[in-house]
């Protein structure tokens, strides 16, 4: 087995149903295995988790936790600048907040960041040293 992978990412969310709501809006589809108490989306070879915070801390061990957000960037890349700004102003019109408008950065490429209602943070790149697989995947390029 790979050690190197990660197969599941769960986000904390103060409110179940507008979280899913939010990600709705934006397009993305709920997996058949969603229940009452958390919601699934297939992501490409890694799945996507929303559940409440006070569950997470609950599962975790740590009831009295005050779990944050903000520490840890989700990102996706895309192959232009016009589907960058495209991805950017659809989060925003599903109701997410925006961080930095996508622009040219120091190392190359293009990128914004946005977040959604409970703060965790995307970020919207292009990156023209990391060519994106035709479905959208990407591996990182091996050092000539």
């Amino acid at each position: 087995m790979t050690p190197q992978r990660i197969t599941l990412i769960t986000l904390g969310t103060r409110d179940l149903p507008a979280a899913r709501a939010f990600y709705a809006r934006l397009g993305w589809q709920e997996h058949p295995e969603s229940q009452p108490g958390i919601a699934f989306f297939q992501l490409h070879g890694q799945a996507l988790a929303l559940f409440p915070m006070a569950e997470l801390a609950k599962d975790q061990g740590r009831p009295a936790a005050p779990l944050g957000t903000g520490a840890v960037t989700l990102c996706q890349n895309f192959p232009t600048e016009g589907e960058v700004d495209a991805a950017f102003a659809a989060a925003l019109a599903a109701g997410g907040t925006s961080l930095k408008a996508p622009e040219k950065v120091f190392w190359g490429g293009y990128s914004g960041y946005w977040a959604d209602a409970d703060g965790h943070v995307w970020e919207v790149a292009m990156n023209p040293f990391w060519p994106l697989a035709g479905d959208g995947s990407l591996t990182l390029p091996d050092p000539e």
